[in-house]
């Protein structure tokens, strides 16, 4: 196996309204989710209050992280290639988190690179923002401070996808589609998930579908990079 592959970790992260309640929201937060809300497009007759069970969650400000799912490749007693993948989840966020960075410690700082589909514009720099809102210290592969562009241990396979083009978006599902990877959804996709967490309550469906997410990620890459898939039986999940 390519041995810059074992430095890469790769991860998806799930993220709600930071309360269901849009009326506990302290009020401060309320007249900025307002000023938030007279921005964004929405159907007619949609309150603010509406808007924000529909899409706080895709803003740090107004959001939390409930699951983050990594995945790392590493080769087996034979040779062939293993993806083993571990979820971090919870009610709690500040402790996702810091269970998270801890991970992060024990791994090598100088070499770990991070790979998330739209990861630079969502997944990387919400888990900064969050970190920072709960106390918890930047780890070195998020902290971006005084790097330079070419430093930044990033990488995205939508702007691998892109080439270049900074007007495509292209969903995660859609490639694995076009790709011929096994779809991630199990039923549900991310415009659903505020909807499972606060009224399903089902967290662990949730975070099965982040895990799921970051098979398909990592096998995208791996396509990508014009290399073979991982087999089913060679992943494995971690309690």
């Amino acid at each position: 196996m390519n041995s810059g592959l074992r430095d890469i970790l790769f991860l998806d992260i799930e993220t709600v309204a930071a309360t269901d309640d849009f009326n506990s929201l302290d009020e401060r937060l309320k007249v900025q989710w307002s000023r938030k809300a007279s921005f964004l497009k929405r159907e007619e007759g949609v309150t603010d209050e509406q808007l924000f069970h529909q899409r706080a969650g895709i803003y740090a400000e107004f959001g939390k992280i409930i699951c983050i799912a990594v995945g790392k490749l590493f080769e087996g007693e034979v040779g062939e290639t293993k993806l083993k993948t571990k979820a971090f989840y919870g009610h709690d966020e500040k402790a996702v988190l810091t269970e998270f960075s801890a991970m992060l410690d024990k791994m090598d700082s100088s070499t770990v690179k991070f790979c998330a589909h739209n990861g630079k514009e969502f997944d990387f720099p919400y888990l900064s923002r969050r970190m920072l809102v709960n106390g918890i210290p930047l780890p070195q592969p998020l902290n971006l401070s005084g790097r330079k562009s070419w430093e930044i241990p990033h990488l995205d396979t939508m702007e691998l996808w892109k080439f270049g083009d900074y007007k495509h978006y292209t969903s995660l599902d859609l490639l694995a589609a076009i790709f011929k990877i096994p779809s991630s959804k199990n039923g549900i996709d991310g415009s659903q998930v505020n909807s499972v967490y606060y009224k399903e309550k089902n967290l662990e469906r949730i975070k099965d579908y982040c895990v799921s997410d970051v098979v398909v990620l990592t096998q995208l890459f791996l396509r990508i990079r014009g290399l073979p898939l991982v087999p089913d039986k060679n992943i494995i999940t971690s309690s």
